[in-house]
């Protein structure tokens, strides 16, 4: 059995050492008071047996807690009274190098916590232990000096969670939708040099992974782009391709047929669209951005938002060469096609590619290979988008979310009266937790909605500290977003907050473990017909606060659907600390995602998409719904009809199935999760029993995004409890 030190290194439970320390709190004590040695082995063999069956692995703090209950239950208040003075006392003398110990634990790679924080970022190279680094000294100085000590306090105890306390010292913004056709049509500034309109297709792809690494450097989030920005530069290089034919045909003497020359033009520029396609893929993919992992970008496939036939058919040809080249996958060091996690592919169904005879239903197809292979394209409907995303003027839009859920809400530019979303961001995440908002009323209704208000007034304040970190920011932090066109063109030290307001920008209430909420509340899922109007009901009181923070602040704020990566695992600990061990509800390592059906609950495909569509409607912020399906490679026609169930059922959702690799022994099915001798969860090769995880490739879809570093036991966990629905 393991146990997780201050430092946040993983080591081996001791008993020994809690006989010590109980001693020692004993020997301070008056005889009548003090314990027997049985009763001190009494002590430590409860703790012991407790710990044995907490689904996490517990850290000191928990354990030193159980300890002091053990003692209370001996009826040895002396002795409590002593350790909890010496527990006190040694707290003060960590307390001003707490930072410090983690750190170093960092540097050596003792550190489990910070390891598993992040699937796609390897703690163990330089460039990512220094963003860590830098991190935990951020994080310090926000929890310490820059945060009110109640939010501080509710987000220690995972009543809420403030996301990227890290970066919060910075004036950073969270993610956005890079404006990118104003950066290439219009010229911009990189590491200032100014970058002119490019001449080429592949040009125009080179510089648009440039701009990437340097938004990612620039903010913590994740970023879009539409692969539509970058179509006009087709037809740009097909007519640049043509006078080169032209003067080649002149130098040589011969003149071509019509069909030879448009042969030879299409043969050379598909191979410009090839180079310039695999430009993004490889380099975004091997670049490092300054937080020590390759750009969490998106990449949006949307036909319908070409503004021409012409400009729609170079579109088409810029998607079927992404699509073929994710299919393909990337190298991984044996020189093995692996899957690679970025650039994340969102594909729109529309009315022209969803069926047979639609003259784009080739590149749906091709879509659905993808994701049979690759786990991605996600996808959008336009037509439920269209219904879900009315703006001001009355007009369904659709649009990309901005990494991998965040969504803008609908916005038309006063000056313009046109809808417009591409240089907008989001200002950041604070998460309400409402596990415990349910397990602290105890079940009573009342009290639930009182403390639910409690705790929504607790995020809407906290939200407040994010948005005024970043009120009063000038241009000049970040010229790449605010100067040169990714965000806006503001002038050189003028402020940014004209984007904080107005809905120009959107700031985000996240939730997590609504099914675990109603589960308490009512003992049963938010799936059964007489408890999902209870579930519906805490979405819309979220709606609400969100609505009246709207009025006063002139923000806007809006509802999202968190996706928990490390923190499931800390609200489950949490739970578990606070309220015990509870079946059904805090008994697992993690809590469930948004409003998601539990991972291990029985439901086919159709009825999942469905049910979840309503909750997805109901946060307008940011939702993703997924489909837990077996290697369909030889069944793509029910991966097509899932997709079509899609266009016509939910906004956006995505097909979740496994490609892994072994690099012992070139096994190429699914690596699995088994419990080794400390009850830990790992990784193994079902063909030769490899638990090495630098010589494992495993993809796995956590939370909207593929991670490829493994992840932290809870999460862990999570991924071993998926059943299938198709």
């Amino acid at each position: 059995m393991k146990i997780i030190k201050r430092n946040g290194s993983e080591v081996n439970f001791d008993i020994t050492k809690i006989i010590t320390a109980v001693s020692q709190a004993n020997a301070e004590a008056a005889d009548p008071q003090k314990l027997s040695r049985d009763q001190i082995n009494a002590v430590a063999d409860a703790v012991e047996q407790e710990c044995a069956t907490r689904p996490h692995t517990m850290s000191v703090e928990e354990i030193q807690d159980l300890v002091e209950d053990q003692i209370m239950g001996q009826q040895a208040f002396e002795v409590a009274r002593k350790y909890i003075t010496y527990r006190y006392v040694q707290n003060l003398k960590r307390r001003s190098n707490t930072t410090d110990d983690k750190i170093l634990s960092l540097i050596e790679c003792n550190n489990e916590d910070v390891k598993q924080e992040n699937s796609n970022k390897n703690p163990t190279v330089n460039s990512v232990q220094r963003d860590y680094m830098a991190g935990e000294i951020s994080k310090d100085l926000s929890l310490r000096m820059l945060l009110p000590a109640d939010i501080v306090k509710a987000h220690k105890e995972g009543l809420i969670h403030f996301h990227d306390a890290d970066y919060y010292a910075q004036h950073m913004h969270n993610c956005d939708l890079v404006n990118l056709e104003d950066m290439l049509q219009n010229g911009t500034v990189i590491s200032g040099t100014a970058i002119d309109k490019p001449h080429s297709f592949s040009t125009a792809c080179n510089i648009a992974t440039q701009i990437i690494a340097q938004v990612a450097s620039n903010q913590y989030g994740g970023q879009s782009i539409s692969l539509t920005h970058l179509a006009p530069f087709v037809d740009i290089s097909r007519k640049k391709i043509e006078r080169a034919v032209n003067e080649e045909m002149v130098t040589l003497g011969f003149v071509p047929s019509a069909k030879q020359k448009l042969q030879i033009v299409n043969s050379r520029l598909q191979e410009e669209i090839r180079r310039g396609v695999q430009t993004i893929q490889y380099q975004v993919v091997t670049l490092m951005t300054t937080n020590g992992q390759a750009p969490f970008v998106t990449v949006f496939m949307y036909l319908n938002e070409a503004r021409n036939p012409q400009e729609k058919a170079d579109l088409a040809m810029i998607i079927e060469e992404t699509l073929r080249q994710r299919i393909q996958g990337v190298k991984n060091e044996s020189g093995v096609w692996v899957t690679p996690a970025f650039p994340k592919l969102i594909y729109v169904l529309e009315d022209d590619n969803l069926k047979e005879g639609d003259p784009y239903f080739y590149l749906t197809r091709l879509a659905a290979e993808c994701t049979a292979k690759r786990m991605v394209p996600d996808y959008i409907s336009e037509k439920i988008m269209f219904q879900n995303k009315v703006d001001q003027n009355g007009d369904g839009q659709c649009y990309t979310c901005m990494g991998c859920r965040s969504f803008l809400t609908p916005y038309v530019d006063p000056a313009t009266h046109k809808p417009k979303y591409y240089g907008r961001f989001n200002q950041g995440v604070v998460t309400v937790n409402l596990v415990d908002v349910a397990l602290s009323s105890q079940g009573d209704f009342d009290v639930f909605w009182r403390i639910f208000d409690e705790r929504l007034e607790l995020c809407h304040r906290a939200l407040m500290c994010r948005h005024n970190r970043l009120k009063g920011t000038l241009s000049d932090a970040a010229p790449i977003l605010w100067q040169d066109g990714a965000l806006a063109r503001l002038p050189k030290g003028a402020p940014i907050d004209p984007l904080l307001y107005g809905g120009y920008s959107t700031i985000s209430l996240g939730y997590a473990g609504l099914y675990e909420c109603c589960k308490y509340m009512t003992g049963k899922s938010h799936t059964d017909p007489a408890v999902t109007p209870f579930a519906l009901r805490v979405m819309q009181h979220m709606n609400d606060a969100c609505a009246r923070w709207k009025a006063k602040h002139n923000i806007d704020f809006s509802l999202y659907g968190t996706p928990l990566e490390s923190t499931t695992y800390k609200f489950a600990k949490c739970l578990q600390q606070r309220f015990g061990v509870i079946p059904g509800v805090t008994d697992k390592g993690y809590i469930t995602n948004s409003y998601h059906v539990h991972v291990s609950e029985q439901i086919n495909a159709f009825a999942k998409l469905k049910f979840e569509s309503q909750f997805q409607k109901l946060s307008p912020g940011g939702a993703i719904s997924y489909v837990e399906v077996p290697n369909m490679q030889d069944n793509i026609p029910a991966v097509i009809a899932v997709l079509q169930f899609i266009y016509d059922n939910i906004m956006y959702a995505e097909l979740n199935t496994k490609s892994d690799y072994c690099q012992v022994c070139g096994f190429d099915g699914e690596i699995q999760i088994v419990t080794d001798d400390d009850g830990k969860l790992v990784w193994e090769c079902p063909k030769c029993g490899n638990r090495d995880e630098s010589k494992l490739n495993v993809a796995r879809r956590t939370c909207g995004y593929i991670g490829t570093q493994f992840w932290n036991q809870g999460r862990t966990q999570e991924i071993r409890d998926r059943v299938l629905h198709l």
